[in-house]
């Protein structure tokens, strides 16, 4: 065989090899990428979930919150129930054994008493998570009851029913409203908070700052003034 057919050979043979080395290069690199993607996607899955599970432990907090707030409202009904002075029994008549009324249509109830269970109602629709119903039984209940003691509290709770569902402007005007109408209830210190969160959501980090400021040097004492220190960073 003569020197150059050898030497075809050989560059023959060097080809083939670098052209099956090269199709396992670039196998590897298709599987190489196919694993990177497959390492992208699980990473944005990954976030995806861990989002949701944020949302998902907001949820439960504000739920939490909510069932606080209810047994704290129920515990403050009590205690103004129970201060009613009691109603003394006739001695014109012996005490007769107390029966229970099953058909309270034919009895009038006590003004207060169906002030209170109304309230009750409403709040109860808000700690379900029935924000539209709440707000219209709460709205109902003012109506009914304007001069109510809970009538500033059921104001309030209207601003929390649009603040849950990210409806700023509405829980702007409703904080506003117990502020206005009700200046001397026990929501004020409360809603000048919310106010101040509100304008904070509605990325206006200057009007929250004066908001909370307000709170501040109004309440200072307030449990809602120190949730304000912690927003503007004060010791």
């Amino acid at each position: 065989m003569r020197p150059r057919d050898m030497l075809a050979i050989i560059i023959g043979c060097l080809a083939l090899s670098a052209c099956a080395n090269n199709d396992v290069i670039v196998k590897k690199q298709a599987e190489m990428e196919a694993r990177l993607e497959q390492l992208v996607q699980g990473n944005a899955a990954a976030t995806a979930r861990l989002a949701e599970m944020a949302n998902e432990v907001k949820d439960l907090q504000a739920q939490v919150k909510a069932n606080s707030t209810v047994l704290e409202e129920l515990k403050s009904a009590s205690k103004r129930q129970d201060a009613l002075p009691a109603a003394a029994p006739s001695r014109s008549a012996p005490q007769s054994p107390r029966i229970e009324v099953v058909n309270t249509d034919a009895v009038p109830a006590d003004r207060e008493t169906t002030a209170q269970d109304a309230y009750m109602k409403a709040f109860g629709l808000f700690s379900a998570n029935s924000y539209n119903d709440a707000v219209m039984a709460f709205e109902s209940f003012i109506r009914s009851y304007p001069n109510s003691e809970y009538a500033g509290n059921a104001q309030y709770w209207i601003g929390e029913c649009y603040y849950t569902q990210h409806d700023f402007p509405q829980a702007m005007e409703a904080f506003n409203k117990v502020i206005e109408k009700y200046p001397t209830g026990n929501k004020v210190p409360d809603a000048m908070l919310k106010i101040g969160l509100t304008y904070i959501s509605m990325n206006d980090p200057a009007k929250a700052r004066v908001a909370l400021q307000s709170l501040l040097d109004k309440y200072p004492r307030s449990q809602a003034a120190a949730k304000a220190r912690e927003r503007l960073g004060h010791n």
